[in-house]
């Protein structure tokens, strides 16, 4: 479903402000399948998300999303074959709008637009069952403005909305990260729930070790920039957070080690 194949990108190239931010990454994700990315700050996991998304042209390498080599296209065209749901529960949607004409524009992404209603009334009635769906009352409330509602709220009409067309790729870019606990909680459940109801190919960034241990059948690590660990089947089903923050650990001493290394053969060569 989507082959990444030695991706590399690198931000001021050439200046005293130089980060190799992907350094050949390669990856396969089967269709249907739920792949968690984590890393610290600097890793690389946004930048492997936003490049797979089209945010920037990677400088290496090649993308190939549902067997078409999504490369050189931009964002606006891989849109039509991503769904994507941002940390900020504000951005995805247009907050001077309604939800129904939110729903009716996310249902129409990738397609040809004309003049004509925007909401027939058979479409409504299937989107409001689609509300319903998420248990969150929301479903006789479409004709509000979806700027008025909350971040838990908004966020979760966002996912829906991203996956409204059945992308060939759902792309989740720490999209609990700015909401509250309980509202975190409830956006998690959706996900899940709408994931497996359509089978989505999904792969999402988070921080918490918690949604990393439980959530997806494939758990990925980045560091400085490349896969340091890959966890699937039985290995990622026995994870548990303090299992991963072992691995953080892991990770911290051995690059504290190769610093360490280095620095000495340095001071002797010098």
């Amino acid at each position: 479903m989507l082959e990444l194949h030695h991706l590399r990108k690198t931000f001021h190239p050439g200046t005293p402000n130089e980060v190799r931010a992907l350094r050949g990454v390669s990856l396969t994700i089967d269709e249907g399948s739920f792949v968690v990315v984590i890393g610290t700050n600097g890793s690389g996991k946004s930048t492997l998300l936003n490049s797979v998304a089209g945010t920037f042209l990677v400088d290496e390498g090649r993308i190939q999303l549902a067997g078409k080599d999504v490369t050189r296209w931009p964002e606006h065209r891989r849109a039509k074959h991503i769904g994507r749901v941002f940390q900020n529960p504000f951005t995805g949607s247009a907050p001077n709008l309604t939800i129904a004409e939110n729903l009716a524009l996310a249902a129409r992404r990738g397609q040809s637009r004309g003049l004509g209603w925007a909401l027939r009334r058979a479409e409504l009635a299937q989107l409001r069952d689609q509300v319903r769906e998420m248990g969150l009352g929301m479903e006789d409330r479409l004709s509000n403005v979806i700027g008025s509602l909350s971040g838990g709220q908004r966020q979760s009409l966002t996912l829906l909305m991203a996956g409204l067309q059945r992308p060939d790729l759902l792309l989740l870019d720490e999209h609990t990260a700015a909401l509250d606990p309980k509202s975190a909680d409830q956006v998690i459940r959706l996900t899940e729930s709408l994931i497996r109801k359509h089978r989505l190919t999904t792969m999402m960034v988070t921080h918490s070790m918690q949604q990393a241990a439980s959530l997806g059948d494939r758990l990925i690590m980045m560091v400085r920039g490349e896969m340091r660990y890959d966890f699937r089947g039985e290995a990622k089903r026995r994870l548990t957070p303090d299992a991963i923050l072992a691995k953080f650990e892991e990770v911290r001493r051995i690059d504290q080690l190769d610093e360490s290394a280095a620095s000495l053969l340095r001071r002797r060569y010098v």
